[in-house]
């Protein structure tokens, strides 16, 4: 991916968001991810049954980054089983902190693969990753 392609992806997310809607119904998981330090402050709505990701969207207030990083999460993930995600999670996770990733995993979330020379915008990225492990872990405490 070219820089001028991450660049058309980040913007195209940021300002058409994918799934980006407020859901009130008590059967989605509902967690809240915020940075304190901007004003990046989301919530994401997530449906699991038999451990595969049914339906999910987010709202809130975010950056680009975030906001972005969002969308293409939820379009990434959006039907996959909860192994799947956890593996899209630890390949991301590395990207962002420049160890060795799986590239044909991440397709589009590859746009953030040099966010590592920007320290301040990793927490912009990872946010929506963070409530999403979180997501996780209380669907699996659930089950218990």
């Amino acid at each position: 991916m070219t820089s001028e392609e991450k660049r058309t992806t980040i913007l195209k997310y940021n300002s058409q968001p994918f799934n980006k809607q407020t859901i009130n119904d008590g059967s989605y998981i509902k967690i809240n991810s915020n940075n304190e330090s901007c004003i990046d402050n989301i919530n994401l709505y997530i449906k699991i049954e038999n451990d595969i990701i049914k339906d999910f969207y987010f709202d809130g207030e975010a950056c680009a980054i975030t906001i972005s990083a969002t969308s293409i999460m939820i379009k990434s993930l959006l039907g996959k089983s909860i192994k799947e995600v956890l593996e899209f999670i630890a390949s991301y996770e590395n990207m962002i902190n420049k160890l060795p990733y799986n590239k044909e995993l991440l397709g589009e979330a590859e746009c953030y693969d040099e966010i590592y020379k920007q320290p301040s915008r990793k927490r912009c990225a990872l946010l929506p990753y963070i409530g999403l492990k979180k997501a996780i872990k209380e669907y699996q405490e659930s089950l218990i």
